[in-house]
């Protein structure tokens, strides 16, 4: 039976009132308490993701969604999402994260602070005919009439060749018909990010970061842009949703036997600066790095001393967010103490 555990969703600050709070009650999510932040939470068990198979994943990551939005819907309007399928052991441990992550979550809650996502797809509304324009390109139909003056069909190696510019004609299409459209909607947003598109048929998959009096303009902008396409496109807007394109928490737990044997790669002692680690990475990487030595180096030496020396950067970040010393220790009681580290990825 897999062990319990506490799912994160996200991070809150802890200036919204009591009543808020209680409408909290009975729904399974509650919040763990550090200083004027807040970790919202859920009983769960304690399996890690990469045991999950891909219903299972996509089943949690509705949930995760799901249970964040409904938290902004009952008026958390500033929250920080926790990366997908973060479980810890122990109320103990929520609380190191939400001390250990304190002042950059504080740094982020300020960044966010009146700014939402909206997600925007966009795809062809006939696809079909798109293809058929495409294919009437005078480039197109110029490579396959000196194709079949060899013959009256074409081989299938020359099918391939004509499949291949008419993708790269599509995807022509696209990009211009994106700028234009990331063109148009940029003056509203704060930030952009644009992600990788599911097929063909899509032409757009982008989040916006915007200021929430901005949700307006945006979406007259969006009208904008479908009477100016007459249709062409299908344009989706979900949200406003929490900045899960922009900022989301990430935590690492640090392995204490990487940390000792990072240590001695790198031949250092048991109190050190972040200085001193980085002269003796470099030290080290002199030996074996591929464009220093005669003979090409080591590769695989310098990957060792390369993953040593980023061992130790993290673990140097966490003593930092833990006990906030300049010098660190690498003594193995220490060490077990500065496990955590708490990240943004933006």
């Amino acid at each position: 039976m897999p062990a319990k555990g506490i799912y994160i969703y996200g991070i809150i600050p802890n200036f919204y009132g009591a009543d808020q709070f209680r409408s909290l009650d009975n729904s399974g999510i509650y919040p763990i308490s550090f200083q004027n932040i807040s970790a919202v939470v859920s009983e769960g068990e304690s399996t890690h993701l990469d045991y999950f198979d891909r219903e299972s994943l996509a089943h949690l990551l509705v949930h995760h969604q799901e249970a964040i939005e409904n938290l902004m819907g009952k008026g958390f309007s500033m929250i920080i999402p926790m990366r997908l399928g973060t479980i810890v052991t122990s109320k103990k441990e929520v609380s190191k994260i939400l001390e250990n992550g304190y002042d950059l979550i504080i740094d982020t809650l300020k960044k966010i602070e009146n700014l939402t996502e909206i997600d925007l797809v966009v795809t062809w509304n006939d696809f079909s005919g798109i293809l058929k324009d495409i294919a009437d390109h005078p480039e197109i139909k110029a490579m396959k009439d000196e194709m079949l003056k060899k013959g009256d069909l074409l081989t299938q190696v020359e099918q391939i060749k004509v499949g291949i510019l008419v993708k790269d004609k599509l995807d022509e299409k696209k990009n211009e018909v994106e700028k234009k459209i990331l063109s148009s909607l940029s003056p509203f947003s704060f930030d952009i990010k644009t992600h990788e598109v599911m097929n063909d048929q899509m032409v757009t998959n982008t989040a916006f970061l915007l200021k929430r009096n901005n949700n307006e303009i945006f979406e007259k902008s969006i009208d904008q842009l479908d009477k100016e396409y007459e249709g062409a496109l299908n344009f989706k807007l979900v949200g406003p949703l929490p900045c899960y394109s922009f900022y989301t928490i990430e935590v690492k737990e640090l392995n204490p036997g990487l940390v000792e044997q990072a240590k001695n790669e790198l031949g250092l002692k048991e109190e050190v600066s972040e200085d001193e680690i980085k002269k003796a990475y470099l030290e080290k990487a002199k030996e074996f790095h591929p464009d220093a030595c005669l003979d090409h180096g080591d590769k695989e030496n310098f990957n060792r001393i390369n993953n040593a020396y980023h061992t130790l950067l993290d673990y140097s970040a966490a003593v930092k967010q833990s006990s906030k010393e300049e010098n660190i220790s690498l003594a193995k009681e220490k060490v077990i103490e500065n496990l955590i580290l708490v990240k943004i990825k933006e």
